[in-house]
């Protein structure tokens, strides 16, 4: 055996004996095989490429490094559509999986999923279980068809509910107790939207485009109305120029009517409840932060990126802090991607799978890393293999 490869199968091992002694003692809880194998793969945080110290095989690696490692995106709510996972019932535990869930939410996800109706599946209290779960089969999926992509997977993010797949498939949290988290979030954030009549605003802004200032013009429209507390911020941070923004009904019409002004080159009301990722998800933080606190979090085995900041989580209170400012902070996945694909001149950039229903990820990752998107790849939920 290489020297390369002895120092490969200790970090494994290491990895391996990290997760068992952090498993828990007792209780019922479920591990997708995604979990187990993500948490063998602890080399991101001690090298790049598992196996140094051969120069010819470190010569050989540089040559393969398109496909020496990969990176995992989770799309969020918003992706989800009738029909999503039916390509994914023969893969792994994926059966299984739907079974758990239907067990933690009370109702059949999977049928939902499969057959609808529409504006069940669209309502918030269930698509973000859906995408979740759906997310973690289409894990299942990859492994079974490119297992390399999986065992070499050094970073993972996920867009909004999307982080909790990441997590979960980074081994620092479980998927039963990550899919309870998931469900009391939704809930709190369905409870959250009923209590003011909000939305939000897909925005793509020609170059002079100010959208803090055109936040601000939306408010005082709103405080001209009788509007107490107004709420209008940029929510989501996309790609160059494209936003999402989020708040009270009145900015949002406000915004569209005078899109033009604004320099805003095209306006879309997105299909949501509610204004997430603003100050009226308030309510909602101290729902999550309670469940957070009862769930065991561990460290994540590989980098995996926050959406407050793009920064990677760095231990248990980290992940539970910023699961929790995740509410009412815009979403920066912009910046998120510029973190994550960043690297020295000359290095190749890694294999990318969105892993869930959409490509809505990819179609960011375009806009924002032409180089980095060449090495994109869709894993299909909708489609069995032989299709």
């Amino acid at each position: 055996m290489s020297a390369g490869m002895s120092l490969f199968a200790l970090l494994r091992r290491r990895a391996a004996a990290a997760a068992a002694a952090a498993a828990p003692r007792a209780g019922p809880v479920f591990f997708p095989p995604c979990r187990k194998r993500s948490a063998s793969q602890s080399y991101s945080d001690n090298s790049r490429t598992p196996g140094a110290g051969d120069p010819a095989k470190e010569r050989a690696r540089t040559r393969r490094a398109p496909k020496s490692v990969s990176v995992l995106l989770f799309p969020g709510q918003g992706s989800q559509f009738v029909g999503m996972g039916r390509g994914l019932l023969e893969y792994g535990n994926v059966k299984e999986m739907f079974s758990v869930a239907q067990k933690v939410l009370g109702y059949d996800l999977l049928d939902l999923c499969l057959n609808g109706p529409e504006e069940d599946l669209m309502k918030t209290v269930h698509c973000q279980p859906a995408v979740f779960v759906t997310s973690l089969a289409a894990v299942e999926r990859l492994n079974q068809e490119n297992p390399v992509a999986i065992e070499s997977c050094v970073a993972a993010a996920g867009f909004s509910v999307g982080e909790f797949a990441a997590l979960v498939f980074s081994g620092a949290m479980d998927f039963t107790e990550a899919l309870f988290a998931v469900k009391v979030r939704a809930e709190a954030m369905q409870k959250a939207s009923d209590q003011t009549r909000s939305g939000m605003l897909s925005v793509i802004g020609r170059p002079q485009a100010n959208y803090k200032y055109a936040c601000l013009q939306a408010r005082e429209h709103c405080l001209s109305l009788g509007i107490q507390n107004p709420v209008c911020s940029v929510a989501n941070y996309l790609f160059p120029d494209g936003r999402v923004i989020a708040g009270h009904r009145e900015a949002l019409d406000f915004l569209q009517k005078n899109s033009r002004q604004l320099h805003f080159a095209r306006t879309r009301q997105l299909s949501v409840s509610g204004a997430f990722h603003t100050s009226l998800m308030e309510p909602a933080m101290e729902p999550l932060r309670d469940v957070l606190r009862k769930l065991e979090v561990r460290r994540p085995h590989i980098a995996v990126h926050s959406n407050v900041d793009g920064k990677r989580y760095m231990h248990d209170n980290h992940v539970r802090q910023q699961l929790t400012k995740q509410l009412v902070l815009p979403v920066k996945w912009e910046q998120t991607l510029h973190e994550i694909y960043e690297r020295t001149q000359g290095q190749d950039f890694p294999h990318t799978y969105e892993v869930g229903p959409g490509k809505q990820l990819g179609a960011t990752l375009q806009k924002c890393n032409m180089k980095a998107f060449k090495n994109y790849t869709h894993v299909d939920v909708t489609l069995p293999q032989d299709e």
